[in-house]
């Protein structure tokens, strides 16, 4: 997947393919300028702004694998947020706290079950109770397991229903982080910092911040959606579904979709150029 990129020397646009790193060294393809663009965007962002594009485009069984990618990096986000969190708190030196967590990382870096634990620790020590919302259910993760390794053709109603579980938990969890998810995207700038370091001269360093989803809570005009009280009415239960359920599922759609109206035809006008 790619995205539009503007050359600094002569101002037309190149495209450019998403690199793991959020860096892209480019060389312009109208003037022959070298440039380097940054991408301010965590790689959970940049995999679920890949799945809402697949889903508006028609792409339902390629949106689950990103949105299912999505979360997986997020858990792994929310771990580098904490571990770099309590070693600020301590004053260590920011360096060797990354170069630390990134040896650690190492040892779980292929199997995801593990980065699950380190995930449900991390919560438990950060929040001071348990994550209950790692089950199955919560999770989606037979949906997600039937449809990526079983080879499910899903309907788009049930994708949209999966995202907007996906996107309400990484959004609750993002906001009980608060500032400790600064210290991630520090530890992001800090890459850059070296990278450019190391360009040669005449290269421009470009920084950019694409319209995302979770940019809409950050930047846009999403606010949270408030939480019921003990007293507020619920929707009675349907053919069986416990109503409590009901109204949870609700809550994330409605959540999901006020994110995918402000940002969604953003992203669309972004891939499109």
């Amino acid at each position: 997947m790619d995205f539009p990129t503007t050359c600094p020397s002569c101002g037309r646009e190149n495209r450019a393919e998403y690199a793991d790193s959020s860096v892209h060294d480019l060389n312009c393809a109208h003037c022959g300028a070298r440039y380097c663009v940054l991408v301010r965007k965590q790689k959970f962002e940049v995999l679920f702004d890949l799945g809402t594009r697949a889903l508006m485009d028609g792409y339902a069984r390629e949106a689950v694998a990103s949105f299912a990618a999505a979360l997986e990096r997020f858990f792994e986000f929310y771990v580098r947020s904490y571990a770099l969190e309590r070693a600020s708190d301590t004053a260590a030196d920011f360096g060797e706290a990354t170069a630390a967590l990134a040896g650690t990382w190492r040892h779980v870096a292929s199997q995801s079950e593990r980065q699950l634990g380190m995930f449900a620790l991390a919560y438990l020590l950060r929040e001071g109770r348990e994550p209950d919302f790692l089950t199955s259910t919560a999770l989606g993760a037979d949906f997600r397991n039937r449809v990526i390794h079983r080879g499910e053709l899903p309907a788009r109603a049930d994708v949209e229903a999966y995202a907007a579980q996906v996107f309400a938990l990484i959004d609750r969890l993002l906001t009980e982080l608060g500032d400790g998810a600064k210290q991630a995207e520090l530890a992001q700038e800090q890459a850059f910092a070296l990278h450019i370091a190391a360009l040669p001269d005449g290269v421009t360093a470009v920084f950019e911040e694409h319209p995302g989803m979770f940019r809409a809570r950050r930047f846009g005009l999403l606010a949270p959606m408030s939480k019921p009280g003990k007293t507020e009415a619920q929707p009675p239960a349907k053919s069986g579904m416990n109503s409590a359920r009901a109204y949870q599922q609700a809550q994330q759609q409605a959540l999901f979709q006020r994110a995918l109206a402000e940002r969604g035809e953003l992203l669309k006008r972004f891939k499109g150029g």
